[in-house]
């Protein structure tokens, strides 16, 4: 077993309000979208119901591989969130890209 790391809570809890925080603004930014003041691509509204499977897929791959491996608790943890974040940090920086709809 790996040794405790006295900071693995406090990362995996900033991680974790960071993914929050993403994952706000996409959605915010994805209705706006859905009622035409947001720029987004017509297959928005497929591509959010997609890519939650891969994302969850991954997180499970990804928490089971360091829980196996004997990691820390709080670090499989933050494993398991890598990409989760990961999909709602590109989300956000795609739709932030495309602005608002001006007209």
């Amino acid at each position: 077993m790996a040794p405790f790391d006295p900071f693995a809570p406090m990362r995996l809890g900033l991680s974790f309000a960071a993914m929050l925080t993403e994952a706000n603004m996409v959605i915010a930014m994805r209705v706006a979208g859905m009622a035409g003041l947001w720029s987004v691509t017509p297959s928005e509204n497929a591509r959010m119901i997609g890519e939650k499977a891969a994302a969850f897929t991954h997180a499970t791959i990804e928490s089971q591989k360091a829980i196996l491996r004997g990691t820390e608790p709080f670090t499989a943890a933050e494993r398991a969130l890598a990409p989760i974040r990961k999909q709602t940090r590109a989300n956000a920086r795609r739709l932030v890209r495309r602005g608002p709809k001006l007209r």
